[in-house]
């Protein structure tokens, strides 16, 4: 028997993790915020803070692949998704024992491994709760919340720098929303015990492929990834040529998880009303976040950082909701684990490849970018026709 959900029950579980990825965010955002500073400040260079993020993102999607496997053959989507998280949260605090770049290196792809543990798994179980109510919607709402914690992270980070000049101490910090996620969870894990029962349809065999729409998704997702720098890096920019003050880089960050937050409620709902080709529009805007961030002053940076965090959170809502449209539930665990590892392989490629441009050539660097996010374009349309 699997869980039943109403459109209360399925507003509630959306609502709770919502609530769950808020700390969660508030976390782990918190650090990203002030990772490529912090990098920058142990001795690391450019090609260094692209490459950490690249690699965190690599290990952050790919090792997805897996999860998702692991929870669709198991059935222990709920099992899963805890590791997940006690992984991701025991290892930001440590942030602050970190005496040399490769430690701190080190802490940072850890923590991306515990998130690409528990999403597949967390996501399943999200988009069976948010059938009813739209899932657009429902994960636009978690990732609102979501993002309303990447806001107030970086913004305490930014606010005990201001005060204590003080990366160790911000870090430590963090060890706060860490222990309320790990508490929340719990309670989820109680309140819901039969959400990570998921529903197998006899009619649908293990073999089948997943339909072209599925892949022409997966393709233009892969090259906006490509072009997609890593915040690592548009940090250290911001710190190396003082375009944007030390103490507003995390604020920044923060804006532009805010822009991101709003936009994942207004694009999610608006995706279950049109379908995929919001993006197209979106995807176009956002190829702008790369001559704006590095290549502009001080206004046109902050704006830049502002599309980049929309573009982060649409992508963010509308994804998950996207392909549990196209895979049966027992199957979407492994879909979304595919989707996200061919994912992270481009993010990772083109966040070293733009960290080595960096260091030769920022122009070089912003061609790429929106030529990637511009090529996007072409699957994209073809999957939105499939649609």
């Amino acid at each position: 028997m699997t869980a039943s959900w109403t459109a209360r029950t399925g507003l509630a579980f959306v609502l709770l993790f919502g609530a769950i990825n808020l700390f969660a965010d508030f976390a782990y955002e918190g650090a990203r915020s002030v990772s490529g500073p912090f990098l920058a400040l142990l001795g690391a260079s450019g090609l260094v803070a692209g490459a950490v993020g690249g690699l965190g993102e690599l290990m952050g999607y790919a090792l997805r692949l897996f999860s998702g496997r692991w929870a669709d053959r198991s059935g222990r989507y709920w099992m899963i998704t805890i590791l997940g998280y006690v992984v991701q949260m025991s290892v930001v605090p440590l942030l602050a024992l970190a005496g040399s770049w490769q430690a701190a290196a080190a802490m940072m792809v850890t923590e991306r491994i515990g998130k690409a543990v528990r999403n597949p798994p967390r996501d399943v179980m999200l988009s069976e709760a948010g059938e009813i109510m739209g899932r657009g919607w429902a994960f636009g709402v978690n990732e609102a919340l979501d993002q309303l914690g990447a806001f107030a992270g970086p913004l305490v980070v930014a606010g005990v720098l201001a005060f204590r000049h003080d990366y160790r101490l911000a870090f430590a910090w963090l060890a706060v929303p860490a222990v309320m996620v790990l508490l929340l969870v719990g309670t989820a894990r109680f309140v819901f015990p039969r959400a990570g029962e998921i529903h197998h349809d006899a009619a649908a065999g293990e073999s089948d492929g997943y339909p072209p729409m599925f892949w022409w998704y997966t393709a233009g997702s892969a090259l906006v990834a490509f072009g997609f720098a890593d915040y690592a890096l548009i940090a250290f920019h911001f710190a190396k040529t003082h375009v944007v003050p030390a103490d507003v880089i995390p604020i920044a960050y923060a804006f532009g998880m805010l822009a991101g937050g709003a936009g994942s409620l207004l694009f999610g709902k608006l995706y279950d009303h049109v379908g995929l080709k919001i993006l197209l529009p979106l995807t176009l805007v956002g190829a702008l976040f790369a001559p704006l961030a590095f290549l502009g002053g001080y206004g046109a940076a902050v704006a830049g950082v502002l599309l980049w965090g929309l573009s982060f959170g649409v992508h963010g809502s509308v994804m998950p909701a996207a392909v549990a449209a196209m895979i049966p539930a027992h199957r979407r665990g492994s879909a979304y684990g595919l989707f996200n590892s061919i994912f992270g392989v481009a993010w990772f490629a083109g966040s070293t490849l733009e960290g080595w441009l960096y260091d030769r050539s920022i122009m070089a660097l912003v061609v790429v970018a929106v030529a990637a996010q511009l090529a996007a374009l072409g699957p994209l349309v073809l999957a939105t026709r499939k649609a």
